[in-house]
């Protein structure tokens, strides 16, 4: 599945905090920026994020696309959360 197809089936806004950086996965609750945290924090395992907060591994997957289009927004969501 395309990325766009992806981010469009698994990533909605958040409807408490509707900005880029605190888009979450449908159906779960996870914020897009935890999921792209846990996966830099061990090393880019994709089926690991998955298994650890029991997702899907396209939704995993969709957060990556989404992350790699909100890149900047992502990265200072995760700084400003370890600050």
């Amino acid at each position: 599945m395309c990325d766009d197809k992806l981010i469009e089936c698994y990533i909605e806004a958040n409807a408490c905090y509707p900005t880029q950086d605190e888009a979450r996965l449908k159906k779960y609750g996870v914020a897009v920026w935890a999921v792209i945290a846990h996966l830099h924090a061990i090393g880019g395992n994709v089926a690991l994020v998955a298994q650890d907060y029991a997702l899907p591994k396209e939704a995993v997957e969709a957060a990556i696309a989404y992350y790699h289009k909100h890149k900047h927004l992502i990265d200072a969501r995760i700084v400003a959360n370890v600050a």
